[in-house]
């Protein structure tokens, strides 16, 4: 008899903790349901805009863009002319002579631009190759690292997911450091 109160008991004592187990895990749900809910509503106000065509240029034929814009997505942009204001960095032979995309370094000469998301230190936006016939970059010598150029071309290959572009014209906008006249006596 003893023992079975003991069994009885030990099954109302479990039968009580599975009721209010249940009650108390369905109570935690609930509440993390309701967390989620609100976790999602929140990532659903701060997503991302979607990518946003690039305007039309004057230019019939051309779309103006910002580099990073077509770094993000080469392939939004291939085979498609572009316009896009920069700050030269360097030239470069980075990308020459990759067979995927590829641009003989007898024939061109890459060049890099800055990255403009940041604004303390020049750092180049490697993963955009741009390329000048030699003969055409021959008339940019003179070009120094901060020039802001203006640079129309195309997208030929997004190959390794990054960019590659023919610059068919280039314009010096705005010189990084103005010549010094010499001074007469």
């Amino acid at each position: 008899m003893f023992n079975i109160k003991y069994k009885l008991l030990f099954s109302i004592i479990l039968a009580c903790f599975t009721v209010f187990g249940a009650a108390a895990f369905d109570i935690n749900t609930s509440a993390s349901a309701g967390e989620n809910i609100a976790a999602k509503k929140k990532q659903i106000i701060e997503a991302p805009a979607p990518m946003q065509e690039p305007a039309p240029c004057a230019q019939a034929g051309f779309i103006t863009v910002k580099p990073l814009d077509i770094v993000a997505n080469p392939a939004q942009y291939l085979n498609k002319n572009i316009i896009m204001n920069a700050v030269f960095d360097k030239f470069s032979t980075l990308g020459l002579d990759y067979k995927p995309a590829l641009r003989e370094n007898a024939k061109y000469i890459g060049f890099l631009i800055q990255r403009d998301d940041i604004k303390d230190h020049d750092v180049p936006l490697s993963e955009m190759k741009i390329f000048l016939k030699r003969e055409y970059a021959e008339k940019f010598v003179d070009l120094e690292t901060g020039d802001k150029i203006q640079i129309k071309g195309k997208v030929f290959s997004a190959a390794l997911g990054d960019p590659w572009i023919d610059a068919d014209e280039l314009t010096v906008t705005q010189k990084a450091k103005v010549k010094e006249e010499p001074v007469k006596k």
